[in-house]
């Protein structure tokens, strides 16, 4: 009998052999299984080794001939990129600032593979994003998987959401797969979109790629390696906006003071009853973990977040709002607020049109393009505009909270990045003196100028 391998749900089936790379021996269906994304490395080793296989993994769905309806060159960073990803086997992470270009170069990778594809994205707004670009590119209308959309066709768009509960269904009908910001692919969960796809062409795309549980690593066993990246100072000035960064302290007032005081000093003292100590990311998880069981962890817990909320909020900072948006009264300026509830607060304040997750997609559309053509010079956000979307070209920037991560700062910071002639970029960081939010944003610093 000719050895045969094919696909099920999620896994590659070996028959016929006794024995197959990164495989494992089922009982149940008495084959060899393996996850479906070694499915290229188990073609590599059977070409190497000259064993005879009948292939029926793949079933790809047909796909449109893809030409872009106009010509558009990329930039010499983009072509290298390109270069780097195609030397690499077509796999691999490209980290790009925002505003770089990622999505031009992922389309002009779609045409150079002429294959059934897959992108995948994080939010909705994304993959209507996604949908527009490759209509506008190609001329084609792409399948949607996301959103109550269930339409397969050769070139679909998906959510991450969508595509984890549907992975087994499609993991052997592309070819290649975009996964655009990659490093949610790494996340629990999704981590099983990338696995049970058998796509042997993988691209992901991100400005960010480590993620600080460290996590990222298993991307190189799904995606590949990172093949090409350029920072925002790589960049600015030439390609990207010139940017500069300031940073406002500002004083709690005295009750505000107070109370974050009471709320820190409960705090340390129930993490010390608990028995825990915080020096990384892995003791919070430690700290999250034992607050189901352990009422000191919950205390310290609840103790945390009220002196965090109170830093984050604090009165001073919608002040320092005040005094930079009359600074910028004549400059496209997006405030990024940490809570829903405050960004209500500056949208009813300063009359700014607000966008957060609850804003309906026909709003938030609305606003995007006022935005864009003039209409609006000022937008608040809480969170909903820091990955990907495609923001219209603001100039300044301002944090009154959130920005724990590096990730998050340099995601707010690409929003203000596109180009802008003649002009600098500014991202003001309004923080609290003296709290825990000084302490995290004086890390995140030193660790973005170490890179």
């Amino acid at each position: 009998m000719r050895a045969t391998m094919g696909y099920d749900r999620g896994t590659i089936k070996i028959s016929g052999l006794y024995g197959a790379p990164f495989a494992t021996w089922d009982d149940r269906s008495t084959c060899f299984r393996a996850p479906a994304y070694r499915y290229r490395d188990i073609v590599e080793f059977f070409d190497r080794s000259k064993v005879d296989v009948e292939d029926r993994v793949l079933n790809p769905l047909p796909t449109e001939h893809l030409e872009e309806r106009e010509a558009i060159a990329l930039r010499p960073y983009q072509q290298r990129a390109l270069e780097a990803w195609a030397s690499a086997g077509h796999r691999g992470v490209v980290v790009l600032p925002t505003g770089a270009g990622k999505t031009i170069l992922a389309l002009k990778a779609m045409e150079v593979l002429q294959v059934s594809t897959l992108i995948v994205a994080p939010t909705l707004p994304l993959l209507d994003q996604w949908a527009r670009f490759i209509s506008r590119f190609f001329g084609v209308e792409p399948g949607i998987l996301g959103g109550g959309r269930h339409d397969l066709k050769g070139i679909t768009v998906s959510t991450y959401d969508s595509a984890y509960l549907r992975a087994e269904e499609i993991g052997d009908k592309y070819e290649f797969v975009i996964l655009d910001e990659a490093h949610h692919a790494a996340a629990e969960g999704y981590s099983q979109i990338g696995e049970m796809l058998a796509s042997p062409y993988r691209l992901g795309l991100t400005a960010t790629f480590e993620r600080e549980d460290g996590r990222h690593v298993i991307l190189l066993g799904l995606v590949g390696g990172v093949v090409f990246r350029m920072r925002p100072g790589d960049l600015a000035g030439k390609h990207l906006a010139e940017f500069e960064v300031i940073r406002i302290p500002v004083d709690l007032t005295k009750k505000e003071r107070e109370a974050y005081e009471e709320s820190s000093s409960e705090y340390r003292a129930s993490l010390k009853r608990a028995g825990l100590r915080l020096a990384s990311l892995e003791d919070f998880k430690k700290l999250v973990m034992r607050s189901g069981v352990s009422p000191a962890a919950r205390t310290a817990l609840l103790a945390r977040n009220r002196a965090r909320k109170i830093a984050i909020n604090s009165e001073a900072k919608i002040e320092a709002l005040n005094r930079i948006l009359q600074a910028h009264r004549r400059d496209k300026v997006i405030a990024f607020t940490e809570f829903n509830d405050v960004a209500e607060r500056i949208s009813a304040q300063f009359l700014i049109p607000l966008i957060t997750h609850r804003t309906p997609s026909t709003e938030r559309q609305e606003v995007l393009d006022g935005f864009r053509f003039g209409r609006y010079s000022k937008i608040v956000t809480s969170k909903v505009l820091d990955e990907g979307l495609d923001v219209p070209d603001a100039r300044i920037g301002i944090i009154l909270g959130g920005t724990g991560s590096r990730r998050e700062f340099v995601q707010r910071l690409g929003r203000i990045l596109r180009k802008k002639a003649g002009k600098q970029a500014i991202l003001y960081e309004v923080v609290s003196k003296g709290t825990m939010e000084t302490r995290v944003s004086s890390r995140r610093r030193r660790g973005l100028q170490a890179d």
